[in-house]
């Protein structure tokens, strides 16, 4: 089951709440709000990613907004560990006695490979199977971040064109000079509006959506190197050793400590 990753909605609130704060300190909190502004700062600029995306597409948001804030299931040290383990086995018991495994792991990427290889598939057959796999996952991903990119780009546009509508308006009528300064601020509103939910949650989530994207896909490539090796049957030694330089200096010195304290 995935955890819930706290870290990004602890930055924007906290980002937010800074921001309020800064705002408070100069002045009423009620100078920055309207509705109009709001309105086509935020709906407009989602009318516009309507317009650019499928609607099918569209409709997942919720669940690819869920997917910034969870951690993906990636323990590599743990997947070192349980590769190791199981080429072990495959070597002292033939490539069937993985069968009985594949239910105690719960990566369906994994398991598909590794049920290949109790198949008795050719080797290069999986390698393009499984980066075929890899293609799709990452082309449906990408799907997701290029949404919130799409919107935080359109999100200060709208605020620009809220801006805009402000001006002309106020500009129209210049009868009362103390009115000026009062609508300038108003058609301001728009664009800080913009501003602030791009750069605040929208750019970032979509920042963050990629990050995983790329982590998750360095991951499939180790699990794909780990079924062919697997597959291979080299010393689970050497199996281990490959595995481990996939791993960051700091995963690697977790790994030292996990097998330090086994022994």
């Amino acid at each position: 089951m995935k955890k819930i990753d706290i870290i990004p909605i602890i930055a924007i609130f906290a980002g937010t709440t800074l921001i309020i704060m800064a705002m408070a300190m100069g002045g009423s909190l009620m100078m920055f709000w309207s509705v109009s502004s709001l309105i086509i700062t935020m709906m407009g600029s989602f009318m516009a990613l309507l317009a650019s995306f499928p609607f099918k597409v569209l409709k997942q948001t919720p669940t690819i907004l869920k997917q910034a804030f969870v951690h993906p299931l990636d323990n590599r040290v743990e997947l070192v560990t349980m590769v190791s383990d199981l080429s072990r086995k495959a070597r002292s018991e033939g490539l069937l006695s993985l069968e009985d495994e594949l239910t105690t792991i719960e990566d369906e990427f994994l398991v598909k490979g590794l049920q290949m290889v109790v198949d008795g598939i050719e080797p290069e057959n999986i390698k393009q199977i499984m980066e075929l796999e890899i293609e799709a996952i990452e082309r449906r991903h990408s799907m997701g971040h290029s949404i919130f990119k799409s919107w935080g780009e359109l999100a200060p546009a709208f605020g620009m064109i809220g801006t805009l509508i402000g001006l002309i308006t106020m500009l129209s009528d210049l009868t009362d000079a103390s009115a000026i300064g009062i609508g300038m601020a108003t058609a301001l509103i728009t664009t800080f509006y913009g501003a602030f939910f791009a750069n605040m949650a929208l750019i970032p989530i979509s920042n963050k959506l990629q990050s995983q994207t790329e982590d998750e896909i360095y991951t499939r490539e180790m699990m794909i190197e780990s079924i062919l090796s697997i597959q291979s049957g080299i010393n689970p030694r050497i199996v281990e050793e490959k595995l481990t330089t996939f791993l960051t200096p700091r995963e690697k010195a977790i790994k030292n400590e996990v097998k330090a304290n086994a022994s």
